[in-house]
């Protein structure tokens, strides 16, 4: 990994962790990731972020997504991992993308990897599941997880059913029981959506990418609305990456 020109400033904002945290309002890096520091003081917090195409697109039907945004929204995803106490993706992504979901891009310590899977479709060929890096977690519905159990080097773990998987607000407490209750949400749309349906999210990134899909697996989904008054509104932060636009929404701000 080559020097970069802000990895003074990266490496002071990890070191002061829980601590005192840099706000140079002038400072890009503590613009974005400052307040995202200085939440885990407050308790359990929870990020999700997505990358989409303009036309609401995380991905081709197939499942291929690589590379939707380009590598600073890439670079970001590794620092978030990095900030984070765990990094949680759903079972798709796993299949689509067979992600290594550790820090490699900047300075940091790579999250717990925390997998959902709640019917056991993954089989364990997954790199997540070999790849000693960093520890694993996967959670799987109660009724078929056995006390003790490991897939790979992963640790199973049991957790309750909710509408459409398992519980969000159940896997942010078994999680925060764990240590873990600082959670970046990596994908994908379904995992980010049932944890934003179900009210268990602080913030939710999107970065948006200059491209038109036409078709396409959607980015967020939540149940219908028949009223514009019903809709989210929530406080908002943009930031530049690139040819990208990243959107911050702050639901409990």
């Amino acid at each position: 990994m080559s020097p970069r020109a802000d990895d003074a400033q990266w490496r002071a904002l990890l070191d002061a962790r829980g601590e005192h945290i840099p706000t140079d309002a002038a400072c890009p890096l503590h613009a974005l990731y400052g307040p995202l520091c200085a939440a885990r003081r407050h308790g359990p917090f929870a990020v999700g972020h997505l990358a989409q195409s303009l036309d609401g697109r995380i991905a081709t039907n197939s499942g291929v997504s690589r590379w939707l945004s380009g590598a600073e929204d890439l670079l970001h995803t590794h620092r978030m991992r990095a900030i984070a106490d765990a990094v949680l993706v759903g079972a798709n992504t796993v299949l689509h993308d067979d992600p290594q979901l550790t820090v490699r891009l900047c300075a940091g310590t790579s999250p717990v990897r925390v997998i959902v899977d709640p019917e056991r479709r993954l089989d364990g060929s997954q790199r997540v599941f070999h790849d000693t890096t960093a520890p694993t977690l996967v959670l799987v519905a109660a009724n078929l997880a056995h006390p003790g159990e490991a897939q790979g080097e992963a640790e199973v773990v049991p957790a309750p059913r909710g509408e459409g998987g398992l519980d969000p607000r159940e896997i942010r407490r078994i999680l925060a029981r764990r240590g873990l209750p600082w959670l970046f949400i990596e994908g994908g749309g379904v995992t980010v959506s049932r944890f934003l349906a179900a009210g268990a999210l602080d913030r939710l990134q999107i970065t948006v990418a200059p491209v038109i899909l036409g078709s396409g697996r959607p980015s967020i989904v939540l149940p219908e609305i028949t009223d514009l008054g019903d809709s989210l509104r929530p406080r908002t932060r943009r930031f530049v990456f690139g040819d990208d636009v990243m959107i911050e929404c702050d639901f409990h701000g």
